[in-house]
């Protein structure tokens, strides 16, 4: 079922039926009629306005050509994307991938509506619902909550940069997305893709097996054709991980890229927020929009003049011609079928053009990397999230990690009914940021991983990026004993603060995995190149079709 590198994505009325016959024809009649619309659909007379307008596998080009032409407007597209989340999300196969809908959605899309037929642009995004991840500040009538009933009504009040950015280039914020709780810093044991808030998240290739997070429900609402578009925002695996589980492409920005403003914290170090989308293209349309300086985050400021408001001019079809890219083998070799796709996709680098250094050394240092992150993040998280509570004001639900520790404590039936809460209570026991356990950990993090691992690594390759699996195939959920993923390589671009990018390699018995190309500080444009590039050469993204568990004969 791969895609030849001359094919579109499977649309329509097509992968429709397809679903169907993996969830039955009450729910497809639910909502096939929402293939009206789509790629080729310029062949199709003038829609009015209340039509069902086509979302599945849909880009955000041919989403804002149909709007140009009068085809699709903001309504019909937030109209569809609500029914979907309906069918999909909210019945059908139940993937619990929106933990809460806009109910400003409709409105906003009528205004969107009103000033295009004034004749006005509102920006490149005009029109396109985009679903948050539930840590992102919205100051309208949903809330921000990380998933945490002890956060639960709490209305922010300013939009996040993230969020104002995404409003002023048109977009309808359509709802937030359901992720792994407190973005997976809560337990040892945890279960990614579930809060208490949302439940489970599922994944859409297999419904048995995890999404990955902690951006579970940005990643399973793009790949379920939800959105055209979702954020993410990740500290260490948290966008790169479930995009590759599900199929998509996510960006992992280099820290002040964008700004952190208004998003519930892990670590500043280490902290960003992303875009996840089905392909390359839409991942760098978005990602100029969330980019640029913010007061609010002075991490920001060199973002002003190192990054770009506009990285489409990086997609080359012909960009790994003469790109050196090394493989991080020791990021490999946990799953046979996983290093079959890994030797596919420096096959097809070769094809292209690309010089393939294999193997460069990265991991050597591991494990001491580890630790250090672990610190810096137990005391960055105290710290940080005690500040992101106490801007909330006098009216907040809680006021501090120890007030959501003992709320936890006092509602363990609703708040930890699987697992507990090991990582918060870690975090408390840390000092401040001044003590030298702290500044030991992260000047190991940063030299681990910076001067000692990608840099040196660049520097001694003459590479342009390094290449390697992001993760292994998803596992069965158990929300008894907790994740057990397999290999990962998001570990020395998240403690860096460099960018990442994951774009789809292939599939293990029908369930998705990435690989992954990670370089220096402020290298999105020569790795949108590359993965693009890639991207085109293979075309390995593919449609879900809801089995309840894997394909195992495939």
């Amino acid at each position: 079922m791969g895609l030849g590198p001359n094919k579109e994505p499977a649309t329509g009325q097509a992968a429709l039926k397809t679903m169907a016959q993996e969830i039955g024809r009450r729910d497809f009649l639910r909502y096939g009629a929402l293939a009206t619309v789509g790629p080729g659909a310029g062949r199709q007379p003038r829609v009015r306005p209340s039509a069902p307008a086509a979302v599945e596998e849909v880009s955000l080009d041919d989403l804002r050509q149909a709007a140009r032409n009068g085809r699709l407007t903001a309504r019909a597209l937030t109209d569809a994307c609500l029914a979907r989340i309906e069918a999909l999300d909210r019945e059908g196969p139940t993937l619990r991938a929106v933990i809460e809908v806009n109910p400003e959605a409709r409105a906003a899309a009528d205004a969107l509506d009103a000033a295009r037929a004034e004749g006005e642009r509102v920006g490149p995004l005009h029109g396109v619902p985009i679903l948050l991840k539930d840590n992102i500040d919205t100051a309208d009538r949903m809330t921000t909550t990380a998933g945490s009933l002890a956060l639960r009504g709490s209305i922010p009040a300013a939009d996040a940069f993230v969020a104002e950015r995404l409003r002023e280039a048109g977009a309808v914020l359509i709802g937030k997305a359901n992720l792994s709780e407190w973005a997976n810093f809560r337990s040892t044991r945890s279960s990614s893709g579930w809060s208490a808030r949302g439940g489970q998240c599922r994944n859409p290739y297999a419904l048995d097996r995890n999404p990955c997070g902690s951006s579970s429900g940005s990643a399973v609402a793009v790949a379920a054709s939800l959105v055209p578009a979702a954020i993410g925002t990740e500290t260490d695996g948290s966008i790169v991980c479930p995009g590759s589980a599900n199929g998509i492409v996510g960006i992992k920005p280099t820290v002040g890229l964008v700004s952190r403003a208004g998003i519930i914290p892990i670590a500043h170090s280490q902290d960003t927020a992303g875009p996840m989308t089905r392909t390359v293209r839409d991942a760098a349309i978005v990602l100029g929009v969330l980019a640029g300086p913010d007061p609010r985050d002075p991490a920001t400021a060199d973002s002003e003049t190192r990054g770009l408001r506009d990285y489409t001019p990086y997609l080359d079809a012909d960009g790994l011609a003469g790109a050196r890219i090394g493989v991080a083998r020791g990021f490999a070799g946990f799953h046979e079928r996983v290093d079959g796709l890994l030797a596919g996709a420096l096959d097809a680098m070769r094809a292209r053009g690309a010089e393939v250094v294999d193997p460069v050394a990265l991991s050597h240092t591991r494990a001491a990397l580890g630790r250090a992150e672990v610190e810096v993040l137990l005391h960055e998280f105290k710290a940080d999230l005690n500040a992101y509570l106490a801007g909330l004001g006098p009216d907040a639900p809680v006021r501090s990690l120890a007030g959501i520790i003992e709320f936890n404590r006092r509602h363990a039936d609703e708040e930890m009914p699987y697992f507990r809460q090991e990582r918060l209570e870690a975090a408390e026991a840390r000092g401040p940021l001044s003590e030298p356990a702290y500044l030991a950990a992260r000047r190991a993090a940063r030299r681990l991983s910076r001067e000692d691992g990608i840099d040196r690594v660049m520097d001694a390759h003459g590479l342009d990026a390094i290449a390697a699996p992001t993760g292994g195939p998803a596992w069965v959920t158990d929300l008894v004993n907790g994740d057990h993923f397999g290999g990962s390589s998001s570990a020395y671009a998240a403690a860096a603060g460099y960018p990442n990018i994951t774009v789809p390699a292939g599939h293990v018995f029908g369930l998705p995995v990435g690989i992954s190309f990670f370089g220096r500080a402020w290298s999105e444009p020569t790795l949108i190149r590359i993965a693009y590039a890639f991207e085109q050469a293979t075309r390995h993204r593919r449609p879900p079709r809801y089995p309840s568990t894997a394909e195992l004969g495939s």
